[in-house]
């Protein structure tokens, strides 16, 4: 059985808003030319975040679960089905928030849009994946992990 499921959402236009309102404060600043570069390469480094922060992928590897965000990949993780001990369908909450977080006693979350998830556990560890595609990856994630165990 192969997963793949791409959950898109509208968290980059609010940081291409940022960027948009940042390269205006530094075409309005041209004369100090330090301020205006460093205030254009911030506007660049919200780019960049809001074309890596534009989807999220979850799909199977053979051997692992790859967690992507796209299009542009610069971050991503790779989850091995022999390390996962229980799935289940959960909500991230306002502290998760939308990206990729750690906290204190909930771990790693890795989410775009909205609070629907699947908790991962990993012996004492838990991850977190935010999807629009619940019941689907826990499904999969069910038969995937209890096909290896005895």
């Amino acid at each position: 059985m192969q997963y793949s499921h791409t959950q898109k959402a509208p968290l980059h236009l609010l940081l291409f808003s940022v960027a948009c309102l940042l390269l205006v404060i530094a075409s309005q600043n041209v004369e100090k030319l330090a301020a205006a570069s460093i205030t254009a390469l911030v506007a660049g480094v919200f780019i960049v975040l809001a074309l890596s922060f534009r989807s999220l992928t979850v799909s199977d590897n053979g051997e692992w679960l790859s967690v992507r965000f796209g299009p542009i990949p610069l971050f991503h993780k790779r989850i091995l089905y022999s390390a996962i001990t229980r799935v289940e369908a959960g909500r991230s909450s306002v502290f998760d928030g939308w990206g990729i977080h750690w906290l204190p006693m909930r771990d790693w979350t890795y989410n775009l849009w909205g609070f629907r998830c699947v908790v991962l556990h990993l012996g004492n560890r838990t991850i977190r994946v935010g999807t629009d595609d619940v019941e689907g990856l826990v499904r999969f994630l069910s038969q995937r992990t209890s096909a290896r165990m005895p």
